[in-house]
């Protein structure tokens, strides 16, 4: 008697573990964010700054890179990266006042999704207006 209550009690368990072990390999899995480039341009003038937005739907690195000054470059300029609010508010995070022609920001998301701004200033070194190219990596 004992023995049957014993085999009564194992095959259902035997089958549910075997039913388990088949819908645990059928769980889809989510797909590695994709990696982004952004370029944003325009004319820095003197004392002036500007402000570009992008999303992010994925925690990790972002990366701000200075890719161009025009053909005369200041000798600095600022640029930073933050948080963009509902408010239309770029709040910055990290910066960089000394920057020039290859200059990098790099900060790390932590939360899923999100908008964040990059924004380019000047420091007091231009004369004249600038034209600015800013490349931004996320996920």
């Amino acid at each position: 008697m004992r023995v049957f209550k014993l085999v009564a009690l194992v095959l259902p368990l035997a089958m549910l573990a075997v039913a388990c072990e088949g819908d645990i390999a059928n769980i889809p899995t989510t797909p590695d964010p994709v990696a982004v480039t952004e370029t944003f341009s325009g004319t820095l003038t003197r004392n002036g700054a500007a402000t570009h937005t992008f999303y992010t739907s994925a925690t990790g690195t972002v990366t701000a890179t200075l890719t161009s000054l025009g053909e005369e470059p200041p000798e600095m300029v600022g640029i930073s990266l933050g948080t963009f609010s509902s408010t239309q508010v770029c709040s910055t995070i990290l910066s960089r006042d000394n920057a020039v022609v290859t200059t990098v920001v790099e900060g790390t998301v932590t939360t899923l999704g999100g908008s964040l701004c990059v924004r380019i200033y000047d420091v007091g070194s231009l004369a004249g207006p600038v034209p600015y190219e800013i490349r931004v990596d996320h996920k």
